[in-house]
């Protein structure tokens, strides 16, 4: 065996997989967009098992609340890129393989380029715009997805956009979620989730990529694995074999410029922004930074008389992003803004 590969040998000696696969996989490119808590143990393993090739594209930076799911980063990486730090430490992890870190984020105007030389896209994102992008985007490449979800304790994977051998793909993400209301879905930062779930998810795509590339096993194509982490119970459910949907464009989402709280902490006594809390009244009542409040439900474009720009804020980010995109559909032309990270990210920076 070559020294290379000595690292491999215990998945090499497998039953069906022989030192082929593994420079099938030595010769993989592999793409992770979010390098969050799906990302990150999905990076690791398929570094780990050798992937020659793997990309991490993700903008974000670390904050304190990731560290508890977000297994590469620890408190002293706060505030630095994430995709930059998870490079540096698969690199430590394993010299052999060429690691790149794409620092912008995915959008309709560069995902053709940024995913068109990649074998697989692992979807570890945790917005339905990004989702419903990889899952175009790689439909109109003709490119695999390995898709993953958490929530609380309630996990998801499949592997979307797969040749059935006879020139029709197997179902994608539109096929199973055609239209989903993204405000009224909480993400983890709102809603909670246990970490290990994201470790287990995340595993779990990591091996659909390997299976994938080394044509070994059964994919998750035209099925879904569930997972509730709080009673141990998974199941797969069957849904369909060939995809119904025709899709012809990358889809167009509405761009929300967004201001972090260093930036807002500059401004925020000179009232240049008309701040608008969009939480409920029961966040509201625990902690606020001032401002007129207007639960997302309640939201109309009527409620924006301001001359001043706009910004919106939540818990974490999410809300408040989907106030300004209503608001941006009914005024084109309005001036609204997103807190980034939300009242989270204020408390991190102040206490």
């Amino acid at each position: 065996m070559q020294p290379d590969f000595l690292r491999y040998s215990c998945q090499i000696a497998l039953p069906g997989f022989s030192l082929h696969k593994q420079q099938q996989l030595q010769n993989a490119r592999v793409l992770i967009v979010g390098a969050g808590g799906l990302g990150c143990p999905a990076a690791q393993y398929l570094a780990a098992a050798g992937i020659g090739n793997i990309a991490i594209a993700d903008d974000d930076t670390v904050s304190l609340s990731n560290l508890h799911r977000q297994v590469l980063y620890t408190p002293a990486e706060v505030g630095l890129h994430k995709a930059v730090v998870a490079i540096q430490k698969l690199r430590q992890q394993n010299p052999q393989i060429v690691l790149n870190a794409i620092t912008e984020r995915v959008t309709g105007s560069n995902a053709m380029d940024i995913m068109g030389s990649y074998d697989i896209v692992v979807d570890g994102t945790d917005n339905f715009d990004t989702r419903y992008l990889l899952n175009d985007a790689c439909v109109l490449l003709g490119k695999p997805l390995v898709y993953g979800a958490i929530y609380q304790f309630e996990g998801q994977v499949a592997v979307w956009n797969i040749e059935n051998g006879d020139g029709t793909r197997s179902i994608n993400y539109r096929d199973v979620f055609a239209e989903v209301d993204a405000s009224q879905v909480p993400n983890c930062a709102e809603g909670g989730v246990i970490p290990t779930l994201a470790g287990i998810i995340g595993c779990m795509q990591a091996n659909e990529v390997i299976k994938y590339i080394t044509g070994t096993g059964e994919l998750l194509a035209g099925k879904m694995l569930m997972l509730d982490a709080y009673t141990l119970q998974s199941r797969i459910i069957k849904l369909g074999k060939q995809s119904s949907t025709n899709i012809t464009h990358l889809p167009y989402f509405i761009n929300v410029p967004l201001v972090t709280v260093e930036q807002l902490t500059h401004v925020i006594d000179s009232g240049i922004y008309e701040l608008i809390d969009v939480r409920d009244a029961s966040e509201r009542a625990t902690f606020h930074i001032g401002g007129r409040h207007i639960p997302l439900n309640e939201l109309s474009a009527s409620a924006i008389n301001s001359s001043k720009p706009v910004l919106f804020y939540c818990a974490s980010g999410k809300r408040s992003a989907e106030a300004a995109k209503q608001i941006k559909q009914q005024i084109p032309g309005a001036e609204v803004f997103s807190l980034k990270g939300g009242i989270k990210a204020w408390l991190e920076l102040f206490g």
